[in-house]
C-alpha cells in the first residue's frame, strides 16, 4: 500500500475517528488537509500529524456549506498540492425521539452527515476526474441500513449517503474512471460525540454496546483507501446488523422497540451542557470518548475482511487435502 507522499483531506479531522485516521495517515508519511469547525481540535491535529514528522494544513470550514468546503479543497491543493484520498467523516447528531426533534435539528443533521459528504464528493470528483486519479472513502454506519430509535435523523442521513454512493460509483464505472470511490460501515465507536451531540434524553446517551476504539475505524479508512473493494464492514456486530436486516427486519423492528431505548442510555441523568450542533464546543477533544474500560480495540472481524483472499486460498488448500485423505481412505 501506499503512502510516503501522498496527500490526503479528512473532514471531520479535530475529533473521535477522524482523528484517529489523521494519525494513522501520518504515520505511513502521508501529508494531510484538515478539516473541521472547531480550530482548537484542528491545530491539535496538525501537531499529531508533524509529531509524526508530516506536513499539515487546517481548513476550518463547515461541511454543510458547498462554498466553504470548496475553498478548502482549493486551498489544501496550492498548500499541499493535489490530493489522492479524500475522507468523508464529518458529522453531528440529535438523541431524541422523532417528535421531540425541530425541524431547524433534523435538516443540521442531515446537512452535515448527508449533504457534508455530498459536498466533499463534489469537490473531491472535481479535481481527481480530471486527472483521473484518485479515492474517495465515505465513513458510513451500520445504521445506514438498520435504523434505530432515537437516532431517526442520523439514520436517515446515512442512509441518504448510501444511496449517493452508489448512483456515483456506478458514473464513475459508467465513464471509465480511475477515480474510487468506496464506503467503510462502521459499529458504535469510543468517540467524543457523546458528550458533544445534542440530546434530549432524559440520561446520558451512549452507543450501543460492543463499542470499539476508533483507531480500528481509522485502519479501515486506511486499507479502503488503498484497496480496490466497494464496501467495507468493520466488526462482527456492523455485518449482523446488515444481514440480520435483509433477513428479518419485523424481527428487528421489535427487538429494537424492547431494547433500543435502554441500551443507549446510561444510568446517569444528562445534565445542561454545550453541543456541537450549530457550532462547536470549545477545546481538543482527541479521538477517544469516555468508555475506553468498555471499548475493543480489535476486531477479529475486519482482520479477517482485509485478509479475506489468502484465508480463501487456505480455506480451500484445506477442503483439497480433507478431500484427498478421504479419497486415500476409500
Amino acid at each position: 500500500m501506499a503512502g510516503r507522499g501522498e496527500v490526503v483531506v479528512i473532514t471531520g479531522a479535530s475529533a473521535g475517528v477522524g482523528r484517529a485516521a489523521t494519525r494513522a495517515f501520518a504515520e505511513r508519511g502521508a501529508a494531510v488537509g484538515l478539516l473541521a469547525r472547531g480550530t482548537d481540535g484542528l491545530e491539535a491535529a496538525r501537531r499529531d500529524v508533524e509529531a509524526r514528522g508530516g506536513r499539515a494544513v487546517i481548513a476550518p470550514c463547515d461541511v454543510a456549506d458547498a462554498n466553504q468546503v470548496e475553498a478548502a479543497a482549493a486551498q489544501i491543493e496550492e498548500e499541499l498540492g493535489p490530493f489522492d484520498i479524500w475522507v468523508n467523516n464529518a458529522m453531528t447528531s440529535v438523541f431524541a425521539e422523532f417528535l421531540d426533534i425541530e425541524p431547524d435539528e433534523y435538516r443540521r443533521v442531515t446537512d452535515v452527515c448527508y449533504h457534508g459528504q455530498v459536498n466533499g464528493t463534489r469537490a473531491a470528483l472535481r479535481r481527481m476526474v480530471p486527472r483521473d486519479h484518485g479515492t474517495i472513502v465515505l465513513v458510513g454506519s451500520a445504521l445506514a441500513y438498520r435504523g434505530i430509535p432515537l437516532q431517526s435523523a442520523y439514520c436517515g442521513a446515512k442512509h441518504a449517503v448510501e444511496g449517493m454512493f452508489d448512483s456515483v460509483r456506478t458514473e464513475l464505472l459508467h465513464n471509465g474512471s480511475r477515480v474510487h470511490i468506496t464506503i467503510v460501515q462502521l459499529p458504535a465507536m469510543n468517540t467524543p460525540q457523546f458528550n458533544w451531540v445534542r440530546s434530549k434524553l432524559p440520561k446520558k446517551a451512549q452507543p450501543v454496546p460492543p463499542i470499539y476504539q476508533p483507531e480500528i475505524a481509522a485502519d479501515a479508512i486506511v486499507y479502503a483507501a488503498h484497496q480496490k473493494r466497494r464496501e467495507i464492514f468493520v466488526g462482527a456486530p456492523t455485518a449482523t446488523a446488515i444481514y440480520g436486516n435483509k433477513l428479518a427486519p419485523g424481527l428487528a423492528d421489535r427487538y429494537l422497540a424492547a431494547n433500543g431505548f435502554r441500551s443507549q442510555m446510561r444510568d446517569e441523568p444528562e445534565e445542561d451542557r454545550p453541543d456541537n450542533l450549530w457550532s462547536p464546543v470549545a477545546g481538543d477533544h482527541g479521538a477517544h470518548g469516555i468508555f475506553d474500560a468498555r471499548a475493543r480495540s480489535v476486531s477479529p472481524q475486519l482482520w479477517a475482511s482485509k485478509n479475506r483472499t489468502w484465508l480463501m486460498m487456505a480455506g480451500g488448500a484445506l477442503a483439497g487435502l480433507a478431500a484427498a485423505v478421504l479419497a486415500n481412505g476409500d
